[in-house]
């Protein structure tokens, strides 16, 4: 499981998780995901520190939703699964003493904290619990 890819793996897996009965396991997790439970039981720690998450060994054990979806948001589960950049792009090389490189570097640096401003705005009013309403609509389901 990639780092750039961890907030919409996990949106993914609690989406599942809200919508199955009972506990899921990290291996169901990991097959679906195409990757080691190792790896799902690493960043699940994370989702169940915060709180969002419960798990329990043993047979019948695994991993459920322990928090109400309406009270956490997208930008919840990022900073719960480690999220901290939420841009792949970004300022590599600072470069003072030529004065192209600043004025490119100032542009980008403002425009990608405008950027993570909204965004982040973005992420934190979005709830779980609108998520799985979205699914329910879009495959008919009936909210259990």
């Amino acid at each position: 499981m990639r780092n750039d890819g961890r907030l919409s793996r996990m949106l993914h897996v609690l989406i599942h998780m809200a919508r199955h009965d009972g506990p899921m396991t990290s291996a169901t997790i990991a097959r679906m995901l195409d990757t080691n439970p190792v790896l799902i039981r690493r960043t699940m720690s994370g989702l169940r520190d915060a709180g969002y998450v419960i798990s329990e060994k043993g047979h019948g054990g695994g991993w459920a939703i322990a928090a109400d979806l309406n009270a956490v948001t997208l930008l919840d589960v990022h900073r719960a699964v480690g999220g901290h950049r939420l841009f792949a792009i970004g300022i590599e090389h600072s470069e003072p003493s030529c004065q192209v490189a600043s004025v490119v570097n100032d542009a980008l640096g403002d425009a990608l904290q405008d950027a993570e401003r909204r965004l982040i705005s973005c992420l934190g009013s979005i709830s779980l619990a609108a998520l799985v309403d979205t699914f329910d609509r879009r495959c008919g389901a009936v909210i259990a």
